[in-house]
């Protein structure tokens, strides 16, 4: 693990191809390959493995409206993410599908 991984939300994931870090933009070397300028909100309260189509109602508004995302799931819930530049946009297209986004 790099030592610069560090912050509040971190993610790490290695696969045969790729070490895959999800972490502060400060954190991350100006040397390093990195995608910056993501918003984060996570799913309100445990997400029990049964339950089906959460990922996709967030994800088919935002779909519908053009805005790409990025998720992490981890054991208790997910993460949704937007380019900051379309959170704004993503805001609201999630509240006219009816999910509520705490600011």
């Amino acid at each position: 693990m790099p030592a610069w991984v560090t912050g509040p939300f971190t993610s790490v994931t290695r696969t045969a191809d790729e070490l895959s870090v999800v972490c502060r933009a400060a954190s991350v070397p100006g040397t390093v390959q990195a995608e910056r300028d993501w918003c984060a909100w996570r799913v309100e309260g445990k997400l029990d493995f049964s339950m089906v189509g959460v990922l996709a109602a967030l994800a088919t508004p935002l779909a519908h409206d053009g805005i790409s995302v990025f998720v992490i799931s981890t054991y208790d819930t997910d993460y949704l993410m937007v380019r900051s530049a379309r959170a704004a946009d993503a805001a609201q297209s999630l509240r006219q599908a009816g999910i509520t986004i705490a600011d």
